[in-house]
This record gives structure tokens, C-alpha cells and sequence, in this order.
């Protein structure tokens, strides 16, 4: 099985694959340690704050393939990163899709009300961001309100964070 965990910056989508990998023994792939990977190798011209978009269209086609041959193997992983487009689906058959999992992650407006600097305190915990000085409230509101907004008109599944931090998946 593989588990694709995206969602919204500082949802915790890298904590989550932590937690599943001590859970379920499942490895996980993290989309920032292969960009990084890639940058620093100077296998492309991206940079660490290239757009998103970008990003995605250039790491998409790679990662697509490694799910590919993690379920062609029988092998589980799980892949986390906000670098999963939303119509990830069109690119698997069913049989593919049947060994999937799915999660978006995304906090609600009154979460990031409530809980923000809470949010900036952890943003370090799985891994050092380079930069998270772009990180504000109003960053934090508009990315999430626009993730929901793609989670609902994709159809696909959004584990909304709304009251306290706490995401249990079962696999």
C-alpha cells in the first residue's frame, strides 16, 4: 500500500508520516528531501522557493513512477509533501488506485485563530525549514482556505484540523 499525505504548509504532513512510520514500519518518502536532493545536485534549476506550481510539475512525474513500482513490488510506503498535484488520481488505472490511501491535511480558520503560534512553535520539530519567515497568520489562512477549497472541488479526502491536533489513521 502507499499513503500519499499532503496538504497545507504546517499541517504537520511530515509528523503524520513519522508517526505512521513507527505505527505501521512503513518508509516514507519526504517531496522536500527529494527537491532538496535535486537542487543541490544541480539536477534541475529550481530553487527552495521556486513557485509551488513549478515545483510540483517537475517533481510530480517522478514521484508518480516511485508509486509505481512501490505497489509493482508489493511494497508499502508512505509519501509525504505539499508536491502531490490534486488530480493525482487521473495518472494511476484501478488496480493501481486500489492500493492508494489518500489524506489532504488542512486546518480550519478557527484553529489558526486559536493555535498559531503554536503552529510557528512546531513548524521545527521533523525537520530545520530553511526559510519560514513567509509564514504568517494570513499565509496560513489564505494557503489552507485555498487547499480546502481544491480538496472540495477534486473530490478528494481532507482531514480537516479543526479543534485539537489529533490524526489517527488506521491503514
Amino acid at each position: 500500500m502507499v499513503v500519499l499525505i499532503t496538504g497545507a504548509s504546517h499541517t504537520g504532513k511530515t509528523a503524520l508520516a513519522q508517526k505512521l512510520l513507527e505505527k505501521y514500519k512503513y518508509p516514507y518518502l519526504s517531496l522536500d528531501h527529494l527537491k532538496m536532493g535535486l537542487i543541490r545536485s544541480q539536477q534541475t534549476s529550481l530553487t527552495p522557493v521556486s513557485n509551488e506550481k513549478e515545483l510540483t510539475n517537475y517533481l510530480w512525474p517522478i514521484v508518480r513512477e516511485i508509486i509505481k513500482t512501490a505497489i509493482e513490488n508489493e511494497q508499502n510506503l508512505i509519501v509525504e509533501g505539499c508536491y502531490i498535484p490534486f488530480d493525482w488520481a487521473k495518472d494511476f488505472d484501478e488496480t493501481v488506485l486500489r492500493n492508494i490511501r489518500y489524506y489532504c491535511l488542512v486546518m480550519s480558520e478557527k484553529y489558526i485563530m486559536r493555535y498559531f503560534d503554536d503552529i510557528k512553535q512546531y513548524a521545527n520539530v521533523m525537520e530545520n525549514r530553511l526559510e519560514d519567515e513567509s509564514f504568517t497568520i494570513e499565509t496560513a489562512l489564505q494557503d489552507n482556505a485555498r487547499t480546502l477549497k481544491l480538496c472540495q472541488s477534486y473530490h478528494v479526502n481532507c482531514i480537516c484540523i479543526d479543534d485539537e491536533y489529533k490524526i489517527d489513521i488506521e491503514l
